[in-house]
């Protein structure tokens, strides 16, 4: 089955933080593979903005080597994709630039700009993009994370953001919501009637959200140690696969509806005991050196693992845990959310305790797909053998896809220009889930916590398995 592609209408697209590292590896990239599917074509333009002082045509040859082409087919799409790009060197907080900018942008098509540059540009852009002009009230403005540090400083940024432009303009992207597999879960859910009716603490018993990668953080532990793994991970992708996971039934498939729901399962989190939260730093191994050594300070208290008892305190989920866990230097990549569902009441085979159990295995990445576990009888005669079989669908197999799955960045930057907001944060959304972490940090400081040492390649601290033996309930093994 060959993806459908739906063309966007035609755009302007600023791009600030044009020559940084995101828009290298992904931005630019995925751009000019959604204009290889034809889902926008020579109408369109796209202006990358930056500090560097660069001609369009040095500024085509740095994207010439950072966009990856075979053959000569593709070498002349890249040809005709450099030709919708045009570069203009701009002072972000200053006045350089902005003129030309303002004359480049055209008055009969959508205008879209992409902010992936430092939270403390949000406010000096925006306010220039209005005061010259450039951005109308149909404009879009996509900002990056992160959204703020905490709840005061999101406060803040949202304040900047609205003095210029409306919450209809504004897309606080996530990439994790444009994940394929994120947004079948949706489908899941609310396209099928077998799992609906069993989507509750009636009929499942916990849930797991899994997010682990096996690199460390060296080259920028330095940086990633003023947020550590509850902010950089917690905060925002966990918080948005266990949101999605646990949310009512918007009454339409319309962005807002959608986020009403989220907002609704951010605002019933109770407060977290200290006694349910693990957090860890990983130890030297032969391959690399320490957190510690990574952050630059052999007396910091910022987590590079964390893992986390969460209760949603509602009629659906009441007495049914959900556990976070995410890491950096753990077994293996992976991301995936576990729904475990609850035995059956009552056991008809003679001699078997306990059933295997069903397990519904979203998986994120890597191989995208769900898998079903279920029991079923062992083959073969002698009386009545139960063993576990799996249902598998993985996407590129199953659906038989001619084309790699798109980049969620992909996905998420045409969603921008149909005005689409589903997939993108909402202000109150933004400032929910920081309203509910700060506390948990704030805690840790003030009790002066030191996160446990753990090996790396491994599942992470000892507590985050004691806090799931306390229950008398196990963590999937990481990349299972």
């Amino acid at each position: 089955m060959v993806a459908r592609v739906i063309p966007v209408s035609k755009f302007d697209l600023v791009l600030f933080g044009a020559t940084g590292d995101l828009a290298r590896r992904k931005i630019w990239p995925g751009l000019f593979h959604r204009f290889v599917a034809g889902q926008f074509d020579s109408d369109s333009r796209i202006l990358g903005v930056s500090r560097s002082e660069l001609t369009n045509d040095e500024f085509r040859d740095r994207l010439r080597e950072a966009i990856s082409v075979n053959g000569d087919d593709r070498a002349k799409l890249l040809d005709q994709f450099l030709s919708l790009v045009s570069y203009t060197s701009i002072d972000a907080k200053g006045e350089r630039g902005w003129d030309v900018l303002a004359e480049a942008v055209r008055t009969d098509s959508v205008r879209a700009f992409y902010l992936s540059v430092a939270p403390n540009f949000f406010g000096p852009i925006a306010r220039r993009l209005r005061n010259y002009g450039i951005a109308t009230d149909e404009s879009r403005i996509v900002v990056e994370k992160p959204f703020g540090h905490d709840l005061a400083s999101a406060k803040a940024l949202n304040a900047e953001l609205r003095e210029c432009f409306d919450e209809h303009q504004i897309y606080r992207i996530d990439h994790y919501l444009g994940k394929e597999t994120v947004q079948n879960l949706m489908a899941l859910r609310f396209a099928n009637s077998l799992f609906e009716p069993l989507w509750n603490a009636s009929h499942i018993e916990h849930v797991q959200i899994t997010v682990s990668e096996s690199l460390s953080v060296e080259g920028r532990g330095e940086y990633y140690d003023q947020s550590g793994a509850m902010r950089d991970m917690v905060q925002n992708h966990l918080m948005q696969l266990l949101c999605l996971t646990a949310m009512e039934p918007p009454s339409k498939f319309q962005p807002n509806a959608v986020r009403d729901e989220k907002v609704k399962v951010i605002e019933a989190l109770e407060p977290v005991d200290a006694r349910d939260i693990a957090r860890g730093q990983y130890r030297a191994s032969k391959e690399h050196a320490s957190y510690l050594d990574h952050a630059g300070d052999p007396k910091s208290r910022t987590e590079s693992f964390i893992a986390m008892k969460v209760n949603v305190a509602n009629w659906r989920w009441a007495k049914t845990p959900f556990y976070l866990r995410t890491g950096k230097c753990l077994r293996a990549r992976t991301s995936e959310i576990a729904v475990y569902f609850r035995n059956p009441p009552h056991m008809i085979f003679p001699g078997i305790d306990t059933p295997m159990g069903n397990i519904l295995v979203i998986r994120l990445q890597p191989d995208e797909g769900m898998t079903l576990h279920t029991t079923i009888k062992d083959p073969g005669p002698g009386g009545m053998r139960l063993t576990e079989a799996s249902l598998d669908m993985t996407f590129a197999d199953s659906l038989a896809q001619d084309e790699v799955v798109q980049d969620a960045y992909e996905r998420l930057i045409m969603d921008v220009i149909r005005g689409d907001q589903t997939l993108f944060m909402r202000g109150d959304e933004v400032e929910a889930a920081w309203a509910w972490v700060d506390p948990i940090i704030n805690g840790w400081k003030d009790r002066n916590e030191k996160p446990q040492p753990y090996d790396s390649g491994s599942s992470g601290p000892e507590d985050a398995l004691l806090l799931m033996h306390r229950d008398g309930r196990r963590w999937r093994p990481i990349g299972a």
